[in-house]
């Protein structure tokens, strides 16, 4: 098993973390509680240590299946979880104020039988927080002894170092971490976050390596995801944030870049998922990449595509098919054509 430092910490993490959105104990949930105890089970033996998971993930229940699968290996896990997504409908019951990231860490210790967190992260930006109250917020949780680490998940560049920067001038803990959406059809974060992660000691967490499963051949060009599919799932949802998420997950461009990977991995005798896997491992600045498996043989396959060795010139072939184009800064001066 790889690992590595996770940022500017001591916290060593596996090259391969485990994702737990699909588990849960509802009847809806693609992984039920035997499953994901199987799934655990099987990761741990491995040799790797980093699950994440979060309080909204399946209203609570899969912090509530994590917490019983580890429970005899507390030690042998780095434990991370998430806050800031609704717990209610009160105006304070979301968000990353003092008030609702406290209930939030009280609760997700409670669903996770256990005293402390190794890596507590803020699931999203909140603009109605002063940065200042967030960051003394997770720094108190880091000196009570109930967090050890903090991080965050879907900032953007300047939100990443206005927290650093809160940190700092409070003499407080600073992130380690970044949880951010990479694969090789959405490299946006290339341009402006991996950077700032370099320069601010952040590690960086890959989540959705696959597309959102279209990488891995689920979803076709011009057909509607099938029912009961995650994205036919978003699409379905009130949320026009959702359902716009879903038509550009599904744009003409991500379906020719999953061509090329398809292409790849026929030459390669290899499945696409691997070759897309493969590929994001060999991105500098990726410290983990977390794998969501819905069953015990899906984990096999994903530890195998993160160990396989592509080779260079298939890293350049989908370095190109898959390039965007950066838009040079600009220094706020007008220049006549």
């Amino acid at each position: 098993m790889q690992t590595a430092t996770l940022g500017r910490s001591g916290l060593r993490v596996s090259a391969a973390a485990l994702g737990t959105m699909n588990f849960g104990t509802d009847p809806q949930a693609p992984t039920p509680e035997a499953e994901a105890h199987r799934i655990i089970g099987a990761f741990l033996d491995a040799g790797h240590n980093l699950i994440d998971t979060a309080d909204t993930y399946r209203g609570g229940s899969s912090e509530e299946i994590i917490g019983r699968a580890i429970a005899s290996r507390r030690a042998d896990v780095v434990l991370a979880t998430k806050g800031a997504a609704p717990q209610g409908t009160g105006p304070n019951h979301r968000g990353l104020s003092r008030v609702h990231l406290t209930r939030a860490l009280e609760a997700s210790l409670r669903r996770l039988n256990t005293d402390y967190i190794d890596l507590y992260q803020c699931h999203v930006p909140d603009p109605d927080t002063p940065v200042e109250e967030t960051m003394a917020t997770l720094d108190d949780f880091v000196r009570s002894g109930k967090v050890r680490y903090i991080g965050c998940s879907n900032f953007t560049a300047a939100g990443i170092v206005a927290a650093q920067w809160a940190a700092q001038r409070n003499g407080g803990t600073p992130f380690v971490s970044l949880q951010a959406n990479y694969s090789i059809m959405a490299r946006a974060v290339e341009a402006e976050i991996l950077p700032t992660c370099l320069q601010q000691g952040l590690g960086v967490l890959a989540y959705s390596p696959l597309g959102s499963g279209l990488l891995a051949g689920r979803y076709r060009r011009g057909t509607a995801p099938e029912p009961g599919s995650r994205l036919a799932q978003w699409a379905d949802m009130p949320s026009p944030m959702a359902r716009a998420f879903v038509t550009g997950l599904l744009a003409p461009r991500h379906f020719d870049i999953a061509d090329d990977v398809a292409a790849v991995a026929a030459e390669l005798h290899a499945t696409t998922a691997t070759i897309a896997l493969a590929w994001l491992t060999r991105r500098p600045m990726i410290t983990s990449v977390l794998l969501g498996p819905r069953t015990a043989d899906q984990l096999t396959a994903g530890l195998a595509g993160l160990g396989y060795e592509l080779p260079e010139q298939a890293v350049t072939r989908l370095n190109a098919a898959s390039q965007f184009t950066v838009v040079p800064p600009t220094n706020g001066q007008h220049h006549a054509a």
